[in-house]
C-alpha cells in the first residue's frame, strides 16, 4: 500500500482477509452451540414433566404418557420454530456477537414468541401427541438458562482473547460532525460494542479543520479513502459530511459497494427518532420519513397497558401504609392536604392532574415557575419532604395517574404546562418526549437525570426509551428504580 502517513490502518493491512473469515467462524459456533442446548432443553424438559414427580399437580397426558420416541418430531419441530425465530430477531448478525445484553434480550424475548406460538401451532396442526403446555414452559425455563450461560461463556472467552479484536468491524469516517463524534465515543466507551473507529478522512480538499479527538488516526487527503476502501483496511465507511455533494457521495457509495465494505450515512437531516426512519414509496417515488416507533403498533401497547394496571394496582396496595404514615407525619409538621396535585403535560401534549404527597409547605407551589426543578436545600421543604423525595416515595400516588391510564410505570417524566412550552422553545426535539405517555420513572432517571440535571442529556435518554421500547426494558428499569438511587433528593 501506498505510504499515507496513518499507522492505524497501515498495521491493518493483510488482517482484514480473516477478520470476516473469523466472525463467521464465531457465528456458525454460536448457532451450533444454541440448536445443542435447545435440543438438550427439549429432552431434559420431557424428562422432567413426564419422568419425574418435580411438578406437582400435574395432569397425565393420557392413559400412558407418550414414550420419548413419540416426541421426537414435537421436538424437532420446536427446535426448528425456535431457531428460525431467533434468526429473525438478529440474533447471528456480526453486530451481536459481541454485545451479551443485546444477545440476552433476543434470548428472552425469542423464548416469550416460542412458548405462545408453539403452543398455538399444536392447537392449530394437531400435533400428535399433543403438546403438553407445561412441558413448554418447563422447556422455555430451562432453555433460558441454558442458553444464557452458555453464551455468557463464550462472551466470557471472546473478550478475554486475542481474537476479539478480528470480531471488531473497523470503521472511517468521511468528514467530522457533532453526530459522528458521539458515535465515535459510543463505540469507545462501550467495550462490548462490535466496531473499532480506526480513522476520520476529510471529505474535501480544505481538510480536517475541526476538533477531532486525539484517539483517532486523522488523515487530511481525502483522495486516499479509494485506496483504502480497495485495500480492504477497513469494514465500514460513515459518511457523516453530506456536503461533499451528491456526486462524490454516489462515488463512495460506489466503490464501497464494488469492494464489499459497508456504506452508511449519517442523517444529519433526521437527528431524531432515527429507529422510526422508514422509506416507503409515493407513485413509484422514495420517500424517506418518520413513521412508527415500538409503541405505534397496537400489539406493544396493549402489552404496556396490562402491564400497567397489574403494576399500579400492585403499587397502591402496597403503597398504602405508606399513604397512611406519611400522611399523619406530613400533617402534623404542616397541617393541611397531605396529597399535591398539579396539572402537567401527557402524551401527545394532552394536560392531566398528576398527584404526589406533598412535600412542601402550603402555598409553595407559587413559586414553581421560578425554576424547572426543585433545588437542593430548597427552603419551602418539610423535613419529612427530604426524606420521601431521597426515598421515592412521593411520587406513589401517581400510581391512581398510571391506573387511570394518564401515566404509564415507565416513560419520559411529565413537566408542568409552562415548563415544558418554555423548554420546547430552548431543546431541540424536546416536545417528542410525549409521543408516549409519560411515566412514574423512566430511562434518564435511573441514570442519576432527575432535579437539578443537564435537560438536553435528559431529553436524548427519553428520545432512547422510545426507539428502543420493549418489554424487558421496561422491565429492566422497574427494577433499577427500586435498586438506584441515583440523584435522589
Amino acid at each position: 500500500m501506498t505510504e499515507t502517513g496513518f499507522t492505524k490502518l497501515g498495521e491493518l493491512d493483510g488482517k482484514q482477509s480473516t477478520s470476516k473469515k473469523t466472525q463467521e467462524k464465531f457465528l456458525q459456533l454460536a448457532a451450533v452451540g444454541d440448536i445443542f442446548f435447545i435440543i438438550l432443553s427439549l429432552i431434559t424438559g420431557y424428562y422432567i414433566r413426564y419422568q419425574t414427580n418435580l411438578i406437582p399437580f400435574t395432569v397425565s397426558a393420557g392413559p400412558v404418557d407418550p414414550p420419548m420416541s413419540r416426541y421426537y418430531g414435537v421436538m424437532a419441530v420446536g427446535a426448528a420454530l425456535l431457531i428460525f425465530i431467533f434468526s429473525n430477531i438478529g440474533l447471528y448478525k456480526n453486530s451481536a456477537l459481541l454485545r451479551f445484553r443485546h444477545i440476552r434480550t433476543a434470548i428472552l424475548k425469542g423464548l416469550s414468541i416460542w412458548f405462545f406460538v408453539y403452543i398455538a401451532c399444536s392447537f392449530s396442526l394437531k400435533f400428535d401427541p399433543p403438546v403438553s403446555r407445561m412441558f413448554v414452559a418447563v422447556t422455555t425455563l430451562i432453555c433460558g438458562v441454558m442458553l444464557i450461560s452458555w453464551r455468557y461463556v463464550l462472551d466470557l472467552f471472546l473478550h478475554r482473547t486475542p481474537v476479539v479484536d478480528s470480531l471488531r468491524q473497523k470503521i472511517i469516517f468521511v468528514g467530522w460532525s457533532e453526530q459522528a463524534e458521539r458515535v465515535y465515543w459510543e463505540v469507545v466507551r462501550d467495550k462490548s460494542h462490535p466496531y473499532e473507529a480506526v480513522a476520520v478522512i476529510a471529505s474535501s480538499e480544505a481538510g480536517l479543520d475541526c476538533d477531532i479527538p486525539e484517539r483517532i488516526q486523522k488523515i487530511q487527503n481525502p483522495d486516499l479513502l479509494k485506496e483504502i476502501i480497495e485495500c480492504k483496511l477497513v469494514d465500514i465507511v460513515i459518511v457523516s459530511d453530506l456536503d461533499s455533494g451528491y456526486e462524490k457521495i454516489m462515488e463512495i457509495a460506489s466503490i464501497c459497494e464494488r469492494e464489499y465494505v459497508q456504506f452508511n450515512l449519517i442523517p444529519s437531516y433526521f437527528q431524531i427518532l432515527i429507529s422510526g426512519l422508514h422509506l416507503e414509496t409515493i407513485s413509484g417515488v422514495p420517500i424517506l420519513g418518520i413513521t412508527q416507533l415500538p409503541l405505534d403498533l397496537l400489539f406493544n401497547r396493549l402489552i404496556k397497558r396490562m402491564v400497567d394496571i397489574v403494576g399500579a394496582i400492585t403499587g397502591l396496595i402496597l403503597s398504602f401504609p405508606v399513604f397512611v404514615i406519611c400522611g399523619i407525619i406530613i400533617y402534623l409538621e404542616s397541617p393541611g392536604p397531605i396529597f399535591f396535585k398539579q396539572n402537567r403535560v401527557g402524551k401527545k401534549g394532552e394536560q392531566f392532574t398528576m398527584y404526589k404527597l406533598r412535600s412542601m409547605k402550603i402555598g409553595a407551589e407559587k413559586f414553581d415557575s421560578q425554576n424547572q426543578s426543585t433545588q437542593r436545600n430548597d427552603p419551602r421543604m418539610l423535613r419529612i419532604g427530604k426524606l420521601i423525595r431521597r426515598l421515592n416515595l412521593d411520587e406513589t400516588p401517581q400510581f391512581f395517574n398510571v391506573l387511570m391510564g394518564h401515566m404509564s410505570l415507565v416513560g419520559p417524566r411529565p413537566e408542568r404546562t409552562y415548563h415544558s412550552k418554555k423548554l420546547s422553545k430552548s431543546i431541540h426535539h424536546y416536545n417528542l418526549r410525549y409521543h408516549s405517555k409519560p411515566g412514574l420513572t423512566g430511562w434518564a432517571q435511573v441514570h442519576g437525570l432527575r432535579g437539578d440535571t443537564d435537560l438536553n442529556e435528559r431529553v436524548k435518554y427519553d428520545l432512547y426509551y422510545l426507539e428502543n421500547w420493549n418489554f424487558w426494558l421496561d422491565i429492566q428499569i422497574i427494577f433499577m428504580t427500586l435498586f438506584t438511587k441515583k440523584n435522589a433528593y
